[in-house]
């Protein structure tokens, strides 16, 4: 029996043996088990997130969270309020150095001892904002709650100079004026929920 010119690579091929793939047909491997002379490639899992941040669309890593823009504006006027807060406090102490020394009388030292019970908290309240300004980046909903007690009181604080308009004359209506603003971005950019989904953001 004549199976064709051997040289002829497309000539008749001899018959398979019986229970066995043919010749001219590339065998097919199991399921999982790269081919013969091929290559196998791992199955790539999707990729997650950053820790602490969701996978993107696709489930490409997440972007990490960036602070808001409210808060931002807020973590300025903290460390604005604290540095003139610091000022204030040196003069009323050197105020408080100067009345003092000028007068012998129980009155005078009374007085002294007020501007410089005044300068004492103007200086608490200045490394107060300073703290909060700090903590802003990676702090939790406590350095919230913290903003949320200080934005308060310094609007308090600015109506009471309203109240002493008759004293201060237009500089406390113009304090009480730019006390309200400051306070109220400061207490706005807390209690906004912009702001709290960043201070109880997840954190690893």
């Amino acid at each position: 029996m004549s199976f064709g010119d051997p040289n002829n690579p497309y000539g008749q091929q001899p018959p398979a043996p019986q229970g066995q793939p043919g010749y001219g047909y590339p065998q097919q491997a199991p399921q999982g088990v790269p081919p013969q002379g091929g290559y196998a490639y791992p199955q790539q899992q999707a990729p997650q997130g950053y820790p602490g941040y969701p996978a993107g669309p696709g489930g490409y890593p997440g972007m990490p969270m960036e602070m808001p823009g409210l808060l931002k504006t807020a973590r300025v006027l903290l460390f604005i309020v604290s540095g003139l807060q610091i000022v204030v406090g040196l003069f009323a102490l050197v105020g408080a150095a100067a009345v003092s020394s000028s007068t012998n009388s129980d009155a005078g030292d009374l007085g002294a001892g007020l501007i410089a019970v005044v300068a004492v908290l103007v200086f608490a309240f200045a490394v107060w904002a300073l703290i909060l300004g700090v903590k802003f980046a990676k702090g939790g909903n406590g350095v919230r709650i913290a903003t949320i007690v200080y934005g308060s009181l310094s609007i308090l604080g600015s109506l009471a100079n309203f109240a002493n308009t008759s004293a201060n004359g237009s500089s406390g209506v113009f304090g009480g004026i730019i006390g309200l603003a400051i306070g109220g971005t400061i207490l706005a950019a807390a209690v906004s929920s912009s702001g709290a989904a960043w201070f109880k953001r997840p954190r690893y």
